[in-house]
């Protein structure tokens, strides 16, 4: 079970998580060739996110009352729904069909997510960062398929949207069968962890769960919040979208690329110096989109934002695996994707109202704070 799971997750992943890619660098410029006021126009990112969010509660009550692969091809088919109405709502010009099928795509993607807390199961502790470091491997594969269709699909001029969207929906075919391949848990297992009681409040009042959620909160926000308003901050700047498609597929690689060590280095450094590095890269990227907006500017900030990420929410993720016992995981896991998301939707939603209002430059300087407060948790919990 240990070696299938560790390659039929990261296949999952790969496939799964390329659509991601594709709905961030297109949803806006869809939004308004479907007449979309401009204010509005990554309301279908927020409800990618938001559909997320929403969903992770349900993602961990499916996974512990039904297993976890009835649960995630569930999940498939109603991305695939989405996918299929996200395609007809652009043959047909409808912006509040593209947005529903947008949401769709959300809870697909609130059980990718668990992918990464799904190959611990059976791994020893001193693996668990290799573990996670393998699943989010298949983000490196989604990096390049998700971005390249864009480009693919460039060349179809009028289709361009339609083709973009129907890859997609193939996409999540061939994540369904990758899915068919996993082993079903023993009824006997899901019936003892369905009937585990946990308290949300008592998690809450642990200062080691509470420092790991917020790690992964700040990381996973502030990414969704400039990587949203980066593909049209570089059109409204003079910028080709097949720039803005290419800065995202930089931007997903640089998220999964360093898995390749990243397991390696938390077991090394420990989860919470891994963390921190990451927390400080993402700052880092704020600060080179403060001095330009050229090109490169623009790549170099999504290239170290995708690399805080990973450090980042890679080092949380195993910060909340090691706060929590195996009874507790399923809520934990629940809880801590709720917060994740829930925050990432606003995040990708404020993008477009802020960089209408204040700019490219100055929304960038909402990284500072949020990373400062982060760090000093880490510090504090740290100490203790």
């Amino acid at each position: 079970m240990k070696n299938s799971t560790l390659l039929i997750y990261p296949t999952a992943q790969a496939l799964g998580a390329s659509a991601a890619p594709i709905v961030i660098s297109l949803a806006g410029l869809v939004s308004i060739a479907l007449g979309a006021p401009k204010d509005i126009a990554t309301l279908p990112i927020f409800l990618l996110n938001a559909g997320m969010a929403m969903s992770t509660l349900i993602a961990a009550y499916s996974i512990k009352t039904v297993g976890r692969k009835t649960a995630y091809l569930i999940a498939a088919i109603i991305g695939l729904v989405g996918a299929a109405l996200q395609t007809t709502a652009i043959m047909q010009t409808s912006f509040l069909i593209f947005c529903f099928g947008t949401a769709l795509l959300g809870f697909n993607a609130a059980h990718i997510q668990t992918y990464r807390f799904a190959v611990l199961e059976g791994q020893e502790p001193h693996n668990h960062g290799k573990a996670i470091s393998r699943v989010m491997l298949g983000g490196l594969a989604a990096a390049i398929i998700g971005p390249q269709i864009v480009v693919w699909s460039g060349k179809l001029h009028e289709a361009q949207y339609v083709a973009s969207f129907s890859g997609i929906a193939l996409l999540l075919i061939l994540q369904l069968t990758a899915l068919a391949w996993l082993p079903r848990r023993p009824q006997a297992q899901l019936q003892q962890q369905a009937a585990a009681k946990i308290s949300i409040w008592s998690l809450l009042k642990r200062p080691a769960y509470v420092t790991a959620v917020l790690s992964g909160v700040v990381s996973f926000a502030l990414m969704a919040f400039v990587m949203t308003a980066a593909p049209i901050a570089m059109v409204s700047h003079g910028h080709h979208v097949n720039d803005a498609a290419l800065g995202i597929q930089w931007h997903v690689l640089a998220m999964y690329a360093p898995s390749f060590f990243t397991g390696k280095l938390i077991e090394r450094y420990g989860k919470n110096l891994i963390t921190s590095i990451g927390l400080l890269l993402i700052a880092l990227s704020g600060g080179l989109a403060f001095i330009g907006m050229d090109l490169m500017h623009f790549w170099g900030t999504l290239i170290l934002l995708g690399l805080g990420w990973n450090f980042g929410f890679t080092g949380a993720t195993a910060l909340v695996a090691a706060s929590v016992s195996d009874e507790e995981k399923s809520v934990a896991q629940g809880l801590n994707d709720f917060l994740i998301f829930s925050t990432s939707a606003i995040g990708s939603l404020m993008a477009g109202f802020m960089f209408n209002s204040i700019g490219w430059q100055m929304l960038n300087l909402v990284v500072f704070p949020c990373v400062a407060l982060a760090l000093a948790l880490i510090l504090i919990n740290r100490t203790r």
